[in-house]
């Protein structure tokens, strides 16, 4: 796991930067949706500047902590990118975190 951004809350958005070897973003916004049109739909639509670059959907961990799942996803990535950002422990912050998927199980023929 690594940690690949960190944002404030301003608002109901959330405001911060997204750094790895392949984005380097400043001023990222998760910008809630207005016209969510149900449980399945994100929440969020994330940009940054202009540019539509991803979606968060909210979660919650196995002991109830609630986080958002988000999915970066343009034109210039080779593969999309999954993260969770989660509510920092202490203050209004948010950090979004980066794990590498599992790969599928094998099926035992």
């Amino acid at each position: 796991m690594s940690t690949i951004g960190t944002f404030k809350t301003v608002g109901d958005e959330f405001h911060g930067d997204v750094f790895t070897l392949e984005l380097q973003l400043q001023g990222v916004r998760f910008v809630p949706t207005t016209d969510r049109t149900g449980e399945n739909a994100p929440s969020h639509l994330v940009y940054a500047g202009r540019v539509e670059i991803g979606v968060a959907w909210p979660q919650k961990t196995g002991d109830g902590r609630p986080y958002h799942s988000v999915k970066f996803d343009d034109a210039s990535l080779s593969n999309p990118i999954n993260a969770n950002l989660f509510k920092d422990e202490v203050g209004d912050g948010r950090t979004l975190i980066w794990s590498r998927p599992k790969p599928p199980k094998a099926v035992k023929a």
